[in-house]
């Protein structure tokens, strides 16, 4: 006796709704696991959960990436153009910016400095100095005597 058919669409209980997904989901990496080794095909899936979480298959010895670039071949389409490449690399450059100057404020407070040299260890010094001196500085102009 086989299944009777469903109708599409949404699930409105959320509980009932999330163990579909969880099933349909495994059942659909489960088919793209299958159709990779059955048909010696190259498969990419990605899959994104309304709460933001991702699952992913990958066929062996494939990236999305190559996925993607065999896919605009195909298709004509562009995925990836110059700007995207450029907004990457900025955002590549922000990031390792970012990790610097995280590392630089450890430093400065005082955390993971056993790793430093001299010099830059009398470079975090003369920075504390000088913010030091600013700081008495600004108390200073703004003490006022009161008679």
């Amino acid at each position: 006796m086989g299944r009777g058919k469903i109708e599409i669409k949404r699930i409105e209980n959320s509980s009932n709704r999330q163990v579909t997904y969880s099933k349909r989901r495994n059942g659909i990496i489960k088919k793209a696991k299958e159709i990779t080794v059955l048909c010696d095909s190259k498969v990419s899936l990605v899959i994104f959960a309304s709460s933001g979480k991702m699952h992913e298959y990958c066929s062996p010895s494939t990236t999305v990436a190559d996925v993607l670039d065999k896919y605009q071949k195909q298709s004509g389409k562009k995925l990836w153009d110059a700007k995207h490449e450029n907004l990457s690399n900025e955002l590549d450059r922000i990031k390792k910016e970012n990790e610097n100057m995280q590392t630089e404020l450890r430093h400065l407070k005082g955390e993971d400095i056993t790793s430093l040299q001299f010099r830059e260890l009398m470079r975090i010094e003369e920075a504390l100095d000088n913010g030091l001196t600013g700081i008495r500085n600004r108390q200073a102009s703004s003490f006022i005597p009161t008679s």
